[in-house]
């Protein structure tokens, strides 16, 4: 995993209270969990854009997007607490609440999406648009980017790369390379992007599998966050399309306002998705997901297989998703995270003119990615340098964290809620580690 703790490495570099807290923690939940940073950071509460430790040491996160609206805000604690003292039951009942927030969130799509289905999680939500999609079109074969990350459930992590070698792709999955508008001419990545999504298309026919679905996070997140251009998308659609397949947009990094300038990402790509999945910042961090879904996709899968959980779309989450949805248009997050956006990454812009190792800065709003190379002429990736920054961050109490196959860009997504305080924060720490590099 990009930036994880070795437990193997175990030194003097933590506390004698964390070093214990890790013991148990290996002890008591086993091998499979991870922690980031060389020396993790123990959470105590949040507020906010900030974490803090048992020591009350304060930490500017500039990493998580599932607290859209940042950590603990007050109206979505008062509306989980409010609603758990009423109700918590799941779907088969009449309620107004899903009702009221599936109104909401379906008005906000257009372009034919009709219906909302609720999970819990993100991965849940990917699992049941790919199920959805083979029992549409009656095939199998699904497309994604190099290294997607799609979910941790059987079928989620089966097309899945980024999880690394020993996660198993299906033999139904057909790989494209990332549309890399570093090194490649931005002007042609879509019409390359959907010459190689035609060519897989034509093997997964080939292999008797035919194409269920293309599926992107329209940020290409684990790819390396890849924002421009936009329109990328466009002629892959078309494609997808011309071959009876679904074409699925990944929101559940990209959505609900982080880009900035649409609520949705794939919106910056002017295309109109067969299904919409959604979830980590649904619900400020309750777990609550879902996908929205064009009637004509849904009406055979809903009337043969039905579909039923017990926890998604619960009373409880409907009032987390609802006060989040809230304070995202109240608050106008949308627009902060533009402005704020375009200030970290202008600034970073200033710093690349002092430190080569910035090789590019790319992003929408507050889903921002620092590439750092070796060398801008040939552009080679510098790993060591990426999580040098990230670990050197975290000594200034400042969380951010790295992505991309080589693990050479910084990732930056912070709460919707960031201010131009805290990206003067950000920047002022930064160019503190890269003058240490």
């Amino acid at each position: 995993m990009v930036n994880a703790f070795d437990p193997s490495a175990l030194g003097n570099s933590v506390s004698a209270k964390t070093r214990d807290l890790i013991e148990r923690r290996t002890k008591l939940l086993g091998p499979a969990y991870r922690l980031f940073y060389k020396n993790p950071v123990e959470v105590c509460r949040g507020s906010g854009v900030h974490l803090y430790d048992s020591d009350n040491n304060e930490y500017l996160d500039a990493y998580n997007n599932v607290v859209s609206v940042g950590h603990c805000h007050p109206r979505v604690a008062d509306a989980v607490s409010e609603q758990l003292h009423i109700l918590c039951t799941h779907t088969r009942y009449v309620q107004e609440g899903i009702l009221e927030y599936a109104d909401h969130l379906l008005a906000t799509f257009g372009d034919g999406i009709g219906h909302a289905m609720f999970t819990c999680t993100g991965s849940e939500a990917n699992d049941l648009a790919l199920r959805m999609a083979k029992y549409h079109t009656g095939h199998n074969g699904i497309i994604i980017t190099s290294e997607a990350y799609h979910g941790n459930s059987d079928l989620t992590a089966s097309f899945s790369p980024s999880l690394g070698e020993n996660s198993p792709l299906g033999t139904w999955v057909r790989r494209v390379p990332t549309p890399d508008s570093y090194r490649q001419d931005p002007r042609k990545l879509g019409r390359v992007m959907a010459e190689n999504v035609a060519a897989q298309i034509a093997d997964l026919e080939r292999h008797g599998d035919g194409l269920a679905a293309f599926i992107a996070d329209s940020l290409f997140s684990s790819d390396g966050i890849y924002s421009e251009p936009e329109g990328l998308l466009a002629p892959v659609a078309e494609v997808v399309r011309q071959a009876g397949g679904l074409f699925i947009a990944d929101e559940v990094q990209s959505g609900f306002a982080r880009t900035g300038t649409h609520f949705w990402g794939y919106q910056r790509h002017g295309i109109a998705p067969d299904i919409v999945t959604m979830g980590k910042p649904m619900g400020n961090g309750f777990p609550v997901a879902g996908i929205a879904v064009r009637p004509e996709v849904v009406e055979r899968f809903g009337n043969d297989v039905r579909y039923f959980n017990t926890f998604g779309g619960n009373s409880v989450a409907m009032a987390a998703a609802q006060a989040t949805f809230d304070v995202i248009r109240d608050e106008r997050l949308m627009e902060n995270a533009n402005k704020v956006g375009q200030i970290i990454r202008d600034g970073f812009a200033a710093l690349a003119k002092r430190y080569d190792r910035i090789g590019d800065i790319r992003g929408a709003g507050l889903y921002i990615g620092i590439e750092l190379v070796r060398d801008r002429q040939t552009r080679e990736p510098d790993s060591a340098a990426a999580l040098a920054v990230v670990n050197g961050l975290r000594e200034r109490r400042v969380l951010i964290s790295a992505t991309g196959f080589h693990s050479n860009i910084l990732k930056i997504r912070p709460p919707l809620v960031f201010s131009e305080s805290d990206a003067d924060r950000l920047l002022t720490e930064a160019e503190a580690v890269f003058a240490e590099l």
